[in-house]
């Protein structure tokens, strides 16, 4: 099953830009990112780097709107995302440094909450979903007694239901073994070549044709 049908029906009419103008984050006096300009387009990732300490989850939260920035302005398609926030949300999945799954329920139940709660994709089973992830045969495990790493394909599974065009996304292979970093950068790649935009934090390289990866790397 193409990982394309994870999009929009409309995302080929649809315009789906994201502008960021001069961004500023500063905490407690101390200036973690300053005048930052980028933007993103259908087939595109934006891959952020640095160090502990620099601001990259700070940036993806401003981004989602869930901190304030200092200074500076994020547009989606040409309005303030405060202005176009039902749009932007629905526009849009973060997938941060927690899981955000219910450890007393199974994969399988974590994404039958996810399919109940949001604008899921219909066409994705939720079996070939934990497929794709790496979970087969981990279907009706409680998520307690799963690993870090297993909780965290669970997390990631969710987008597969997702229609939002833009995941933004915290480190997304922490805890993963090799394999599953594998896993899930084919799912990042598959989902920008299919039309789709990714904003991670991470070292982990991406391995998208040229043109389609940007990066940034924040220094405190």
């Amino acid at each position: 099953m193409s990982l394309a049908q994870n999009l929009p029906d409309s995302s080929s009419d649809t315009p789906a830009k994201l502008e960021v103008k001069g961004l500023t984050c500063i905490r407690d006096d101390r200036v973690l990112f300053r005048g930052l300009d980028f933007s993103l387009e259908p087939g595109q990732a934006l891959q952020i780097e640095g160090p502990n300490g620099s601001g990259k989850t700070t940036m993806l939260r401003t981004l989602c709107g869930l901190t304030l920035p200092s200074d500076g302005e994020i547009l989606w398609n040409g309005e303030a995302i405060e202005d176009v926030r039902p749009e932007y949300m629905a526009a849009m999945d973060f997938i941060g440094h927690a899981h955000g799954i219910k450890k007393e329920l199974t994969p399988l139940e974590n994404l039958q909450v996810a399919l109940a709660m949001a604008d899921t994709n219909p066409n994705q089973s939720l079996e070939g979903v934990l497929e794709k992830v790496g979970l087969k045969g981990f279907e009706d495990v409680p998520a307690i007694t799963l690993s870090a790493g297993q909780c965290r394909r669970v997390a990631l599974g969710r987008l597969l239901l997702s229609k939002s065009i833009l995941w933004i996304l915290d480190e997304p292979f922490t805890a993963l073994d090799v394999q599953g970093q594998a896993q899930i950068e084919s799912m990042l790649v598959n989902h920008v070549e299919n039309g789709g935009m990714v904003i991670l934090t991470s070292h982990h390289p991406l391995a998208l044709k040229d043109g389609m990866l940007k990066t940034i790397n924040l220094r405190p």
